[in-house]
């Protein structure tokens, strides 16, 4: 059984509330698309906004090597005729092979929106249709709202369906617009249309407004739909769309069907974040399978079974989907995860009991070491004397000053003793971590050039105990990086400045050290 992948991450993705994309944002997302192996990529609706109408204009379809261009539109206006309605005739003019159209198959839509007679609307589709079809497209039919329409009136939207087909389109796609139907009711649904159109590629588009867009997308498949529509991590209107990172998942892995090779299927983990990223959205640490925490094994139970075989905690290996596994420790934790999490941070002779005891009690002052593999590391090495500070502090001293006109200026000045000698250092910065920071990488700078290629990346701030209103403990996380690997280092106090002083000092001391190591 052969599945066609059809993307529409550039078009219904674009519509998730927050997300804008520009030109150059949805070309970059369409070749990577291509390069993941996807078979049609749906890049807009052409005659909606400039945007697309630009993407269309000039990107040449021919550049991708896997996928086909899609260019989306609706069906001709009732009353109208297709050789006369822009919506439809721009789109013979554009690279694009195929043609996605969308039409009404639920009568009150008909009647409602649309306000034409439901014969008025076949014609509608069956012009559409015909007329893209003789202009040389490929085309693809999504039939709206196209579960609630069978459960009106199964007979009207079969209907649909059948003109659509008569007409010349090569895939009917049955739409769960709103996203409400279950999973039982929607396999019922495509299984009596896929047995009504022997022959016909069937397709299948859901939403995820019950929680059910996967799930749904499987049961068509177990129906007989050989074609899934979807977006890359679920973006969408609402509630998102059907995650195509986890259908494609499920498909290969559990149900068997090879949608990808396999070299690309360990490309989801990558795809998925590059789209995140250019759709300036936070990735979801907890998404199924490509999830920063979908391997992550924290609990002590949990760690015994994975130290001794992955496949007692793990559905799926992680690399299979270009995961990896991790070993995030906490309160909670066993000897084996701090083994586990020592390994995996390169460190040999660790005191396990002495480690999971310091862990437990900085736990319990508020330190979190989940996401701050730097604190953690080093609190490992400070446990069995491996690591040296790279300086003492002997005092620090911040300054703000609030002036007339309006601005602010902070200074800070640090004393240090770096490599036995004493230096003292000022700067100022635009508030009191960035002048610390500025501060000390003025004073132990010389002692240490490979503080140069080492820079701040992120900076969170967490109030622990709010109903302590200002004198509430504060967590500070600081994520560094290097250019190539970023990591992050935790700070915990009463005092803001101080909690961002320690994730600082941390953050720099582990750059360094894990420089010094490569040399």
């Amino acid at each position: 059984m052969s599945i066609q992948l059809f993307d529409t991450t550039l078009r219904d993705g674009t519509q998730r509330e927050g997300v804008s994309l520009t030109t150059e944002d949805k070309t970059r997302i369409a070749r990577e698309l291509d390069a993941l192996g996807l078979h049609y990529i749906e890049a807009g609706f052409p005659t909606s906004n400039p945007k697309d109408l630009e993407f269309f204009e000039n990107f040449d379809a021919a550049e991708l090597r896997n996928a086909r261009l899609v260019a989306f539109t609706r069906a001709r206006r009732p009353g109208g005729s297709a050789e006369d309605d822009p919506a439809i005739t721009t789109l013979p003019r554009l690279s694009a092979p195929v043609a996605c159209i969308v039409a009404k198959s639920w009568k009150l839509h008909v009647e409602k929106v649309l306000r034409a007679t439901i014969e008025e609307n076949r014609a509608s589709v069956r012009d559409t249709v015909a007329y893209l079809k003789t202009a040389g497209k490929e085309v693809i039919f999504d039939a709206e709202h196209y579960f609630d329409g069978f459960r009106d009136d199964p007979e009207y939207a079969l209907s649909i369906l059948r003109t659509a087909a008569e007409a010349g389109a090569t895939t009917l796609v049955l739409c769960d617009t709103n996203g409400g139907t279950l999973p039982t009711e929607l396999k019922a649904v495509v299984g009596r249309t896929v047995r009504e159109f022997p022959g016909m590629e069937i397709g299948i588009h859901t939403h995820n407004d019950a929680g059910c867009g996967v799930a749904n997308a499987l049961a068509a498949v177990e129906a007989g739909a050989t074609h899934v529509q979807g977006t890359i991590n679920g973006v969408g209107e609402r509630c998102g769309n059907c995650d195509l990172i986890t259908t494609i998942a499920n498909l290969q892995l559990k149900m068997g069907l090879k949608v990808l090779d396999d070299e690309r299927l360990r490309r989801l983990t990558e795809v998925s974040n590059y789209v995140s990223e250019l759709m300036n959205l936070t990735p979801d640490s907890h998404r199924p399978y490509v999830g920063h925490s979908a391997f992550a094994h924290k609990g002590g139970l949990h760690m015994n079974g994975i130290f001794k075989d992955p496949a007692t905690y793990e559905h799926v290996a992680p690399e299979q989907v270009g995961n990896v596994r991790r070993t995030p420790v906490g309160e909670l934790s066993g000897k084996n995860a701090i083994r586990a999490k020592a390994k995996e941070l390169g460190l040999d002779a660790v005191d396990v009991a002495a480690v999971l005891s310091a862990i437990k009690q900085r736990e319990y002052e508020g330190y979190h070491y989940e996401a701050a593999d730097a604190s953690l590391a080093l609190l490992i090495g400070r446990t069995t004397g491996d690591t040296k500070p790279l300086f003492e502090l002997e005092t620090f001293r911040i300054i703000s000053e609030k002036r007339a006109d309006g601005q602010t200026n902070t200074e800070a000045t640090v004393k240090l003793l770096v490599k036995g000698q004493r230096t003292i250092s000022t700067a100022e910065g635009n508030g009191p971590v960035n002048a610390l920071d500025r501060a000390m990488r003025q004073a132990i700078g010389p002692y240490y050039p490979e503080l140069k290629e080492i820079h701040l990346s992120n900076y969170k701030v967490r109030i622990l105990d709010e109903h302590r209103a200002t004198a509430a403990t504060t967590r500070v996380l600081i994520d560094s990086t290097d250019g190539k690997h970023v990591w992050g280092a935790v700070g915990v106090g009463e005092n803001i400045i101080e909690a961002s002083w320690q994730a600082l000092v941390d953050g720099l001391e582990y750059g360094v050290n894990a420089s010094s190591e490569k040399r």
